[in-house]
């Protein structure tokens, strides 16, 4: 059932993604279309994952991953709400929860399941928030990256807007971690009780 709810919902944003594209690049709206053409390869990364390997897609992340796509490609750039100033670190704060519920999901599939008896909530904390926070630096250095060698402006407010947006991605880890690392410690406390 979730898989057939991934393909769907990938479906429908390359779709929908893809007729923007094709509106935007004949009224010489180049960029924007471009970031279309963006948002149809972003949606099929889930499509392939669901359909070419045996992941099996956690589905509050996969629906989450969609509306920060939405939230940033569309609404974003292309409707223009980085132009309000509060848009883009919202959108960071965001990508920040999603990574660290990314680790979590990564950390409960890669983690032999003895383990979680044993395993220490700082760790699970630190791995979770480490994760978002190396997230938010690699998006960062993309971004530089791309202004640097394709004279792009992804870093239009320069050093305040990176550093902005990597304490708005820590920020979101951080609440997730501090989850995650409660969470743990109250089944390990319940396991210890039985």
């Amino acid at each position: 059932m979730n898989r057939k709810i991934v393909i769907t919902v990938s479906l429908l944003y390359i779709v929908f993604m893809g007729i923007l594209a094709f509106y935007l690049f004949p009224n010489e709206e180049s960029k924007k279309a471009w970031v279309a053409v963006g948002g149809v390869v972003c949606g099929a990364i889930p499509l392939f994952l669901s359909i070419f390997t045996k992941l099996k897609l956690n589905l509050p992340i996969i629906i989450s991953y969609f509306i920060f796509l939405f939230g940033s490609q569309y609404l974003g750039s292309i409707r223009g709400w980085y132009g309000l100033g509060w848009w883009d670190t919202f959108i960071h704060f965001i990508s920040g929860g999603i990574l660290a519920f990314t680790a979590i999901a990564l950390y409960e599939r890669l983690v032999h399941r003895n383990a979680g008896n044993d395993i220490s909530p700082w760790f699970v904390f630190l791995f979770t928030f480490g994760f978002a926070a190396l997230g938010g630096v690699l998006w960062e250095t993309y971004e530089f990256s791309c202004d640097q060698f394709f004279g792009t402006t992804m870093q239009g407010g320069g050093n305040t807007d990176t550093m902005t947006d990597l304490i708005a991605d820590i920020l979101g880890g951080l609440v997730i971690a501090v989850y995650s690392g409660i969470r743990t410690k109250m089944k390990l406390n319940k396991q210890n009780t039985i």
